[in-house]
């Protein structure tokens, strides 16, 4: 198996070094279960002073990374057909545990875009398949954002940590914080271990942790634990949640020279086809989004990206999806969960439906168990037997507490 291939383009490639030597990541890349390589956009610099920044149009303070020599270093990078280009910016989407497990799933490769200076020349984020942030606040540079996201993403790899157990039940892999732990000695202090997890009794120990993760949670971060309640539908009776209920559909044509795109995977149709729209044609999100907008009568997707409309020819609709669950948010409601089906004759849609249900899960930032996605054909009746087209349908639940 290839290793997983990391990219950064960075100023500042000797910051990545400590990456290959310590702890368990180390000896990730020395098992070549990963590989990192550097590039730094001075070397491809045309001017003798190998220049990168230059002051800002319309004046202000500081310097801005030029577009050439990042362009330049970015088309020296060999990309794979699951490449992704991450660009790590205090402007790009929150980083959340399920955008870790996705790109260590659903990519085989990650490039990391590190800005310096005031910032990027705008015409850089043409590279990004994403924007990244680690947080609301500002660092001298994109350094030590993609090295957490290295870090985060290499220890999910399998081979990295001794056992995948250690991986599920951490915090945030299931919306909760994890619960807490101990070792020898019993007794430290005048504080001790508590009794249950010196009994022996496993039974009684998952109850006691599965607790301890619920009332962590909810003392320290209620906003993970209003999203785990409405995820698992563990609502309190006396505080019960209003809920709406929403259905989406849509339907695309197979033509030649397009992309098949279904819930932001890349598929390849055994005749060449590909759906024809304005953005990517994604039935699938398409259908999601729709079913969104309809649990609170907001109208259908080409209400707020009309086909029309140039800027969203090409549009990827995963990056749609994420707009629609802002509206979401912005009226107070949360995504429960989403169900859908995709109709189509060809091709084979059950190798790819978990990183479906895991790329709409992570856009809508929800768990994956609380999307899903099915697949099924019409019997070679009408349009989508044909194969004239493939169409989806979807239900979304949402809540408000």
């Amino acid at each position: 198996m290839a290793p997983y291939r990391l990219d950064v383009v960075s100023l500042a490639p000797q910051a990545f070094s400590p990456l290959l030597e310590l702890g368990v990541i180390g000896r990730a890349f020395s098992a070549g279960i990963a590989e990192l390589h550097c590039h730094n956009p001075r070397d491809f610099a045309t001017d003798r002073h190998r220049k990168v920044d230059d002051e800002p149009y319309g004046g202000g303070a500081g310097m801005v990374l030029k577009p050439e020599p990042v362009f330049a270093a970015m088309e020296s990078i060999p990309c794979t057909e699951r490449c992704r280009v991450l660009l790590m910016s205090p402007q790009g989407r929150p980083l959340q545990q399920q955008d870790l497990q996705r790109w260590s799933t659903d990519h085989d490769q990650l490039v990391f875009l590190c800005g310096h200076y005031e910032g990027f020349d705008e015409r850089i984020r043409a590279l990004a398949d994403e924007e990244v942030s680690i947080g609301d606040f500002v660092l001298t540079g994109g350094e030590l954002p993609a090295m957490t996201v290295i870090n985060g993403v290499v220890r999910l790899l399998p081979g990295t940590v001794g056992t995948a157990d250690s991986l599920v039940e951490e915090s945030h892999s299931a919306l909760l914080l994890e619960h807490p732990h101990f070792t020898r000695p019993a007794a430290f202090r005048g504080e001790t271990v508590p009794e249950v997890l010196r009994s022996g009794d496993h039974g009684a120990i998952a109850r006691w942790r599965q607790q301890q993760r619920e009332e962590r949670t909810k003392e320290r971060r209620p906003d993970l634990y209003r999203r785990w309640q409405a995820a698992t539908m563990n609502i309190p009776g006396d505080n019960g949640m209003e809920m709406r209920i929403g259905n989406g559909y849509d339907i695309h044509r197979l033509v030649e020279g397009r992309p098949l795109i279904l819930g932001g995977v890349r598929l390849d149709h055994p005749a060449g086809l590909g759906l024809d729209g304005h953005s990517d044609a994604d039935v699938l999100v398409h259908a999601v989004m729709d079913a969104l907008l309809g649990a609170l009568s907001l109208g259908d997707i080409g209400k707020y990206f009309p086909p029309t409309d140039p800027q969203w020819k090409g549009a990827d609709s995963l990056m749609l999806l994420e707009q629609v669950v802002g509206l979401v948010r912005e009226r107070g409601w949360i995504v429960v969960n989403v169900d859908a089906v995709v109709i189509a004759e060809r091709p084979k849609l059950k190798p790819h439906i978990e990183a479906m249900r895991s790329n709409i899960a992570a856009r809508i930032g929800i768990d994956a168990d609380a999307v899903g996605v099915k697949a099924t054909t019409n019997e070679k009746l009408g349009a989508e037997g044909r194969e004239e087209g493939i169409s989806s349908q979807a239900v979304a639940l949402l809540g408000r507490g």
